[in-house]
């Protein structure tokens, strides 16, 4: 699998990892103190090739997505899940622990930014407060779960808000997630 954008990922190790799983072209933040030669790279990589944002699905990783998608907008989006970033029993969470079909996986979900920031999401806040997804018990497993049916991955109820409008997803993709995750948790 070749990937023609260019993938931003946190450091060497995942630079590794996403190699051995398809073949890119890799910038490197190098932890969450993006510099700003890496957000000049980034821009550059934007303009020309366009960018894939794969970052740990962690606070730090999400971290720096915020941080490149601020500066670069217009970046299309990778989410590894949590269960998917561990590699062997004891390993830290990370893309560079995910196995080459998770990678892979990933990129074939990947999500674009949404161009007209001045649409607004049809899933609105009530309907996350209505469906028990902002707040209160189980919400946060709720979310993780649509999270990776979406291909949106994992955030809090503010963020993955923000997410649903940024990446335009429809009340009927929405709601067609929320059956599954509905069925998923009857046969459960």
């Amino acid at each position: 699998m070749r990937i023609y954008e260019c993938i931003v990922v946190e450091g060497k190790s995942d630079t590794a990892a996403v190699r051995n799983a398809v073949e890119a072209d890799t910038i490197e933040t190098n932890g969450s103190a993006v510099s700003e030669e890496a957000l000049r790279r980034i821009e550059l990589a934007r303009e020309r090739r366009g960018v894939i944002i794969l970052t740990d699905p962690d606070v730090p990783g999400e971290r720096i997505r915020r941080i490149v998608s601020r500066r670069v907008p217009g970046c299309k989006h990778a989410f590894l899940t949590k269960g998917k970033a561990f590699g062997s029993p004891g390993q830290s969470l990370g893309v560079e622990h995910a196995s080459a079909e998770t990678i892979r996986e990933a990129l074939r979900h990947v999500r674009s930014e949404k161009e007209h920031p001045e649409v607004t999401a049809a899933v609105t806040r009530q309907d996350l407060l209505e469906l028990g997804l902002f707040a209160g018990s189980g919400s946060r497993d709720k979310r993780a779960r649509l999270g990776e049916i979406l291909n949106i991955g994992y955030a809090n109820g503010k963020q993955f808000l923000k997410r649903l409008e940024m990446f335009q997803i429809s009340q009927a993709e929405f709601t067609a997630a929320y059956e599954q995750l509905l069925e998923e948790e009857e046969k459960a």
